[in-house]
């Protein structure tokens, strides 16, 4: 049986909001399953751009009128790469498709995500994986699920022995931060056991989240590919702060986020 998004009149809890905001999720999902398979071909930047917006847009089609029914005075962010605080109210968070790059290279590290941030902070978020049908969900207090099952962090306390990962932010980033994230992986290559380095981010969050990594950083960045993914690890008992250790929030320079028992050796090896 198909699944239906119903909405009413009358005010739903956050926990129904986020089941209904999975249903939305999930059917975007599928529409963008029907079109991968076969590599996109692009001669240039312009080529390039259309073909990422004929997924964006087939995603959006479905997306922002059904989350637009379920909260219709909350605030839509028009543009995935946007960065820094939001203003007061109600926004939704949208990207609606996280690693489309791969999607056009038939590439299988992509996903739908759509997070509602309240004053500022993430209320509620999912991110599904069409190709293999998994659902990642958080709900601030309530915890991190895939499909249902809770999700944890890893025990991990030694980062010579963890798994770590990092992403690009964006492919026209500043030459300085280009150079950061050259000399972070490197130290990183000496204190850690794998480094792992791909697009996009909220995938390395999830694994993050699920424990089967155990820290993922990244200098700059927008709200759209990293407050997905820290509202699931803070909720399945991870550490989020900037790559100093400070509190993090979208208009911090840098992220980290880490299985407690490895947070402050990441710092220290980042801050080298």
């Amino acid at each position: 049986m198909s699944e239906t998004l119903q909405t009413t009149d009358v005010a739903v809890s956050d926990a129904d909001l986020l089941a209904q905001t999975a249903i939305a999720v999930r059917e975007a999902g599928s529409a963008l399953r029907e079109r991968f398979g076969e590599v996109v071909r692009y001669q240039s930047r312009e080529e390039l751009m259309r073909a990422l917006a004929v997924n964006d847009d087939t995603a959006l089609d479905i997306l922002r009128p059904r989350l637009t029914r379920l909260r219709p005075d909350a605030g839509w962010v028009e543009d995935e790469l946007d960065g820094g605080a939001l203003p007061a109210g109600e926004w939704w968070v949208v990207d609606p498709s996280e690693g489309n790059v791969n999607h056009l290279h038939a590439l299988p590290e992509w996903a739908v995500t759509a997070t509602l941030v309240r004053e500022n902070q993430p209320v509620l978020t999912v991110v599904h994986l069409p190709l293999t049908g998994e659902t990642y969900t958080a709900l601030t207090g309530a915890g991190a699920h895939l499909d249902g099952r809770p999700l944890h962090v890893s025990q991990s306390a030694d980062l010579g022995l963890s798994i770590v990962a990092t992403s690009q932010a964006r492919p026209d980033e500043d030459e300085k931060v280009v150079r950061r994230v050259g000399s972070s992986i490197t130290a990183m290559l000496f204190d850690a056991l794998v480094v792992r380095v791909a697009v996009p981010a909220t995938l390395h969050l999830l694994n993050v989240a699920a424990g089967r990594i155990d820290a993922f950083w990244q200098f700059a960045g927008a709200r759209a590919d990293l407050l997905p993914g820290a509202l699931l690890v803070t909720e399945a008992g991870g550490r989020i702060s900037d790559a100093e250790g400070r509190p993090w929030t979208p208009q911090s320079q840098s992220f980290l986020a880490a299985a407690p028992g490895v947070h402050a050796e990441a710092v220290s090896t980042l801050s080298r």
